[in-house]
C-alpha cells in the first residue's frame, strides 16, 4: 500500500512537471491581473520600461501589467464604473510591486547623484529616502496599493506636467506621477484651481470604494481593509 501511494505521488509530480510553464498560473492565491477584472481601466505601468525616475526597468517587472489582490481590483473596478459615467477613466501607473523592485529603488537612490529637473527638481538623489519620497519598504508589495490618475476619455489636450511622468491624456493634477516634490502633496497649497478640484475628485472617488490616500502623493492609494496587511510579496510582475 505504501509503495502504491509513493508511485501515485511520483506520477502526480511527473505530470505537474510536464505542464508547460505558459499554462501555469504564476500568481499567489488571492491575486489577480487587473485586466481580468476590468479591462477598461487604462494601464501605463511605468516601472516596466524606462520612462520613470530610474530611467530603466525596475527589477521584477517582466511585463507592463497591473496585478492586485482580488479585493483591491474589484474595488478599483467599482471606481471605474463611477468615473466612466462622468466621461472619465482611471489610469494606473503602478500596482503590486515586488519586494526586489523596492530593494532596487533603494540601492539606486543610495548610489547618489544630482537633482533631476523632471523627477526630483529640488533634492539630490541620495536624499530621496531621508526626505520620504522613496521608501525602504513599500505598501505596494502587499498588493492592495495602486498609483492612479484620471483621464478624460479620448482627450489628449493636456500638454503634460513639467515634473513627473508625462501623460497627455490625464487631467491636470498639478504634477505628474512620481514627481518627488512638495507640490505632489495631496492638499498642497497654493495649487491651481483645476488641479485642486481634480485631486479632490480622485480622492473622493477612491475613498468611496474603500481606498485611503497617502497625503504626500496625490496618486497613491491603499485599500483600507487590505487582505495582506502584514505580508510583503516578491513574485515577478508577469503577463501570464
Amino acid at each position: 500500500m505504501r509503495q502504491a501511494i509513493q508511485r501515485v505521488g511520483f506520477y502526480a509530480l511527473m505530470v505537474t512537471a510536464a505542464i508547460p510553464a505558459a499554462y501555469a498560473d504564476t500568481l499567489p492565491a488571492g491575486f489577480v491581473r487587473l485586466a481580468d477584472v476590468d479591462a477598461s481601466i487604462r494601464q501605463d505601468i511605468r516601472y516596466a520600461g524606462s520612462d520613470n525616475f530610474l530611467h530603466r526597468k525596475a527589477n521584477g517587472y517582466e511585463a507592463p501589467v497591473c496585478i492586485l489582490t482580488r479585493q483591491a481590483a474589484e474595488a478599483l473596478a467599482g471606481v471605474q464604473r463611477w468615473v466612466t459615467a462622468k466621461g472619465l477613466t482611471l489610469v494606473v501607473f503602478d500596482c503590486y510591486r515586488p519586494a526586489r523592485a523596492v530593494t532596487d529603488m533603494g540601492a539606486w537612490t543610495r548610489a547618489g547623484g544630482p537633482a533631476d529637473p523632471r523627477w526630483y527638481p529640488k533634492v539630490k538623489r541620495d536624499d530621496l529616502i531621508a526626505k520620504g519620497y522613496i521608501g525602504e519598504l513599500s505598501t505596494h508589495s502587499r498588493g492592495s496599493t495602486v498609483d492612479v490618475a484620471l483621464a478624460r476619455t479620448g482627450d489628449a489636450s493636456n500638454p503634460g506636467p513639467a515634473c513627473g511622468a508625462p501623460d497627455a491624456d490625464t487631467l491636470d493634477f498639478g504634477t505628474g506621477f512620481d514627481c518627488f516634490d512638495p507640490l505632489s502633496e495631496t492638499t498642497h497649497h497654493p495649487l491651481g484651481k483645476e488641479a485642486a478640484a481634480n485631486r479632490l475628485l480622485l480622492v473622493e472617488a477612491m475613498r468611496a470604494a474603500g481606498f485611503k490616500n497617502y497625503a504626500r502623493e496625490w496618486w497613491h492609494f491603499t485599500l483600507e481593509h487590505e487582505p495582506f496587511a502584514k505580508q510583503r510579496f516578491d513574485f515577478p510582475v508577469t503577463a501570464e
